[in-house]
């Protein structure tokens, strides 16, 4: 990524050192063609050296062509020639017209270059924005996010930088260059930014007697991680006007970050919900594999006990264990998800999925099977993010995994039957790019 470089003002000096240049310029020009010409038209060649200077140098240094000219003029082209005395009221007005023209023209020019420097800054740093979010785009894991925003914000601002996160205590999790480290004072600092946000650090707050400069990663009101900042110089790694700019691409880090945690949830869920899937195929064959043996070994005892085999108790034994085994196997046949046997209550909403009903402040509410479908996947993991691809595969099938609109038709469906403001949704929680949530207060034992 090429490094974001804030726009400066060029050198006054070399402002009016230009507007010297010009004015002379068209100084002599207008003295090669006034004694064929005349001086009647010799005023209009000063306009393009003020244009010219206001679009190069600035306001100031327009301002001062203008000036400038008006005396060249008055100078070289009104009579008496060669000084500043102007005998006929003509040539006054002539020279106050020059003025005025040039001071107007150096003032448009000059607006029209501001515009242009803060259009071409506003496009440098939305590139700069941009290509940092589209490098973010590429990182899947935590640990890659890190890596890339370190190296990116070193090059961006040609300064170290380092990303830490929080846990018992801060970690550097990426460093550019690798082989940076923090003294105990700059991890206190750290420490102190990843407690209250905000920032601080070297050119910030004196009272603050370390070399880096702390900025808090925040999503939210929650502060994610801490980007640390220096020069090797030892001269702050950032001015006030770069704020804006570093605040825009640490909200692009914090949105990488979050992502990052949903798709993380998203596969422990789907982790949970594939053990779950298992587990019930599993209870649901221990019937189907175990009670056709039970069967048959409480058969066979019964029958060498009406044969008249003399181990009678021994028999006995292994009928009453085989009769026990087979009230364990019913038993766990008859065991499911914990989810299904419990209600789930939020905001007024009471999904029972051992019953299939669902009820908005006591009334029932009906759904389409699509529509419960989509609601039953989210209700099995309350809380946490179910994947866009998850709930087409298992509400619509494999074939139409890529289907996200027909998705988007149910929940916004669900939405309106179910939420009591459904343009501010409070139950089922859009989690952009990876997937839905369904919010969850509380459950209880069905009724």
């Amino acid at each position: 990524m090429t490094a974001f470089r804030s726009f400066s003002s060029p050198s006054p000096l070399l402002g009016y050192a230009e507007a010297m240049l010009f004015v002379v310029g068209s100084t002599l020009l207008g003295l090669a063609l006034s004694p064929e010409w005349g001086n009647s038209a010799v005023d209009l060649l000063y306009l393009p050296a003020v244009l010219a200077t206001a679009v190069l140098g600035g306001l100031w240094p327009a301002l001062f062509a203008a000036l400038l000219s008006a005396l060249a003029y008055n100078f070289f082209f009104t009579a008496p020639v060669f000084s500043l005395r102007i005998d006929n009221p003509n040539e006054v007005v002539t020279v106050v017209v020059l003025f005025v023209t040039a001071l107007v023209t150096s003032q448009l020019a000059a607006s029209v270059r501001r515009q242009a420097r803060l259009a071409e800054a506003h496009a440098n740093r939305n590139a700069t924005i941009a290509g940092l979010a589209r490098r973010l785009l590429t990182c899947t894991a935590a640990q890659d996010i890190a890596e890339v925003s370190a190296r990116e914000l070193s090059q961006i601002f040609g300064c170290n930088a380092e990303l830490l996160i929080g846990g018992p205590e801060l970690q550097i999790v990426a460093a550019a260059p690798s082989h940076l480290r923090l003294t105990p004072g700059d991890l206190a600092v750290a420490a102190m930014v990843f407690e209250n946000g905000g920032r601080a650090g070297r050119g910030l707050d004196r009272a603050v007697p370390v070399e880096w400069q702390f900025h808090a990663v925040t999503s939210g009101a929650t502060v994610m991680a801490v980007v640390a900042l220096a020069r090797d110089d030892g001269a702050p790694p950032l001015q006030s006007d770069q704020f804006e700019l570093l605040d825009n691409l640490l909200d692009q880090i914090a949105l990488a970050m979050e992502r990052a945690r949903l798709e993380t949830e998203a596969q422990a869920a789907s982790h949970d919900r594939e053990r779950n899937r298992v587990r019930s195929v599993l209870l649901a064959t221990i019937g189907d594999d175990l009670r056709p043996g039970l069967k048959a070994i409480r058969a066979a005892a019964g029958q060498l006990r009406r044969s008249g085999a003399t181990d009678r108790e021994a028999l006995s034994t292994i009928g009453a264990e085989a009769q026990k085994l087979d009230r364990y196997v019913s038993s766990l046949a008859d065991m499911g998800p914990e989810t299904e046997e419990r209600l789930l209550k939020v905001d007024g909403v009471t999904i029972d999925l051992f019953n299939r009903i669902v009820r908005r402040d006591g009334e029932d509410v009906h759904l389409t099977p699509k529509e419960y479908a989509v609601l039953a996947e989210l209700a099995k993991h309350p809380g946490q993010v179910v994947s866009h691809a998850h709930l087409l595969k298992s509400v619509w099938g494999p074939a139409q995994e890529n289907q996200i609109d027909y998705l988007r038709v149910a929940i916004r469906t669900l939405r309106q039957k179910l939420e009591r403001s459904p343009a501010e949704p409070r139950l089922i929680i859009n989690e952009p790019a990876v997937g839905y949530r369904l919010r969850a207060d509380r459950r209880a034992l069905p009724q």
